[in-house]
């Protein structure tokens, strides 16, 4: 850039200068609020989607953050501020022959080739600057290795030349992964001298030859998805395989929910929901990018969203993805009347993602207009999660087939300091030995619990609630509080620092233990689950539980009622699975209490999980880029 500010005239270099270094200044102070406020930096490829998105949303928010970063974004503009000030006296900015700018120039070619030289050492790790060099995804860990103008500079790049897949083939040893936590063999079994139903233990698959795919398939990556899914282990049916078949499902995605927030008091109904259903006490919600965009990906795909731009919800509406697994298609399929809501305008490109999802998509200015307004004539902000439910109940209610209802719910949404839907509760929570902005955050949560509490009563009333699956899961914790879950939890989570950025390396990872919902008032008692599960296990779970035909083997989560080893995978590429739990950053992996290993069998098992956690996180956007699933099951 300095080549740029030598060979014109005083004024023109005066100006150029100034402009760089005001631009460069902006570029730093922009990444910085984008990374507080939403845990993740944002290159220009994502331009697109902010544009697209209510940023008034994040007025507040926005506002708060530049307060109170107010030093560092002094620091940031401090070169911009010193050459705009004294740039004159200490630059002259006077013309230089422009041969001067070619040799400045080439000093800048001999640093970049040797910064590549350095870029290409024999690093140890698990994301090497190597690998990070070529990825379009893990900015984090670019701007960490490599540097924030160097991480946009790929960015830009990757606009116009798409990265390549950079998985390899080797699907050795994940065949021995993910199968039955006992030392028995899966098949049916019946007990002569008390007899009982047989239980089908067949593998949940699909009449699907991936073989035959991988061999036939012309696309690269239609081969190697093939050849990937045909080594994953399947999960098996078991008791639980169609126990609510033919039931409603509703489902509702919780804004900013953290199970932190339950309380026998204050929120009777969630906590009957989460203790008297099936009870999933190492549950997490592990942040991953775009945050809301991200969380419904996992709980609608079952799959991990791509950790880097274009954000893989909101790809899907764009490409007109077949997703044939979402429970909207799947149940539609199913003769179900299939519906979603969302108390909010268009964000993350949901007018087209959703309906693409399969659902009878309602949101503000797209069907969803009964909503509480200003006198203007304005959305309220945020909607009432009780009121969204109200509003749109009569819809499906006395449907004569059976019906399928997502909600997006939206009062959970930060900030949680001048919050309207918190004001309605302010003598429940005003008690609390709370700070003010934890008491406003669990007054949300109440909100929530009265939704479902009218929910409830609305679909007793209608004979319906035996008949219903209750379906609710975070979108994901609320991030930009992590103080207030350490005041619930009673516990702390790490340092400041990192926490205000979640930071993986350095925090404690039950910041993400959060509760799931799955409840139906024909549960005549609990079931308690121990095992390892997250948001992408949700849909396998469910699918399963309606007897649903799905394929296994296509999905990143796995059955959580299963024999399959639990697995939860963090964006950072840390992973807690049955047998432990794996720090990428320090590259140790912790055996889980009562696990015992030989040095030889942990090691092949961590290289191998490894292995099968970066093909997760990597092959979603291979499945949605190359339509897969309509690849295999077609697009009629």
């Amino acid at each position: 850039m300095a080549a740029f500010t030598l060979p014109f005239s005083r004024l023109a270099n005066c100006i150029i200068t100034k402009v760089l270094a005001f631009l460069f200044s902006l570029i730093y102070v922009v990444e910085i609020i984008a990374k507080k406020i939403l845990t993740t930096y944002y290159g220009f490829s994502a331009v697109k989607m902010a544009a697209g998105n209510r940023l008034i949303d994040y007025a507040d928010v926005i506002v708060s953050t530049l307060v109170r970063s107010i030093p560092i974004i002094f620091l940031l503009f401090l070169p911009a501020i010193l050459i705009i000030a004294f740039g004159g006296r200490l630059l002259g900015f006077g013309r230089f022959d422009i041969r001067f700018s070619g040799v400045v120039l080439a000093g800048a070619v001999i640093f970049h080739l040797l910064g590549l030289g350095m870029v290409h050492l024999p690093w140890k790790g698990d994301l090497t600057p190597k690998q990070l060099y070529r990825m379009d995804t893990n900015m984090d860990d670019q701007v960490e290795q490599l540097g924030m103008l160097t991480s946009l500079r790929l960015d830009v790049k990757h606009l116009f030349f798409p990265a390549d897949n950079t998985l390899d083939a080797d699907f050795s040893g994940l065949g021995d992964l993910g199968g039955s936590s006992s030392s028995e063999e899966g098949g049916s079994s019946q007990n002569l001298e008390d007899p009982e139903p047989v239980i089908d233990t067949s593998p949940n698959v699909m009449d699907v030859d991936l073989s035959q795919i991988a061999e036939t398939a012309t696309n690269q990556d239609i081969q190697w998805l093939a050849n990937y899914f045909n080594s994953v282990t399947p999960t098996r049916k078991n008791e639980y395989t169609g126990m609510f078949e033919g039931y409603n499902v509703i489902f509702l995605t919780l804004e900013g929910f953290s199970g932190y927030a339950i309380d026998p008091e204050l929120t009777p109904t969630l906590y009957k929901l989460t203790h008297e259903g099936f009870v999933f006490n190492n549950f997490y919600t592990a942040l991953h990018f775009t945050s809301t965009s991200g969380g419904e990906c996992q709980n609608l795909l079952g799959l991990y969203p791509k950790n880097g731009n274009p954000a893989t919800l909101p790809r899907t509406g764009d490409l007109g993805t077949n997703l044939y697994f979402s429970l909207a298609q799947q149940l539609g399929r199913e003769g179900y009347l299939v519906q979603g809501y969302h108390p909010n305008s268009n964000m993350y490109n949901r007018e087209k993602s959703h309906p693409n999802l399969g659902y009878d998509w309602r949101q503000f200015g797209m069907g969803f207009d009964n909503l509480e307004l200003s006198e203007s004539g304005k959305l309220l902000w945020p909607q009432r999660d009780k009121y969204m439910i109200q509003a749109s109940i009569d819809n499906y209610l006395n449907s004569e087939a059976p019906f399928h209802v997502y909600y997006l719910t939206i009062s959970g949404h930060m900030p949680y300091s001048n919050n309207r839907v918190a004001n309605q509760y302010r003598d429940l929570v005003d008690p609390l030995p709370y700070s003010d902005t934890t008491k406003n955050y669990v007054a949300t949560v109440i909100e929530v619990d009265r939704a479902l509490e009218y929910l409830i009563q609305r679909l007793e009333e209608a004979g319906k609630l035996d008949s219903t699956l209750i379906v609710a899961a975070p979108d994901h914790i609320p991030y930009f509080d992590v103080a207030t879950l350490e005041e619930l939890a009673g516990e702390s989570f790490g340092s400041s620092e990192d926490l205000e950025y979640l930071k993986e390396g350095n925090i404690n990872f039950d910041v993400y233990r959060n509760s799931l919902i799955l409840w139906s008032a024909s549960m005549e008692e609990p079931v308690e689950v121990d095992k390892v599960c997250c948001q992408v296990d949700i849909l396998p779970t469910v699918s399963n539980l309606l007897g649903l035909e799905y394929d296994s083997r296509m999905l990143d989560g796995s059955d959580i009622l299963s024999d399959n080893e639990g697995l939860v995978v963090f964006s950072s590429k840390c992973w807690r699975s049955d047998r432990g739990f794996y720090d990428r950053y320090t590259s140790t992996f912790t055996p889980a209490a009562g696990v015992s290993m030989t040095a030889e069998e942990q090691e092949d098992y961590v290289s191998a999980m490894k292995k099968l956690v970066q093909y997760k996180l990597d092959s979603t956007a291979l499945v949605i880029e190359n339509d897969f699933y309509g690849y295999v099951f077609g697009n009629g």
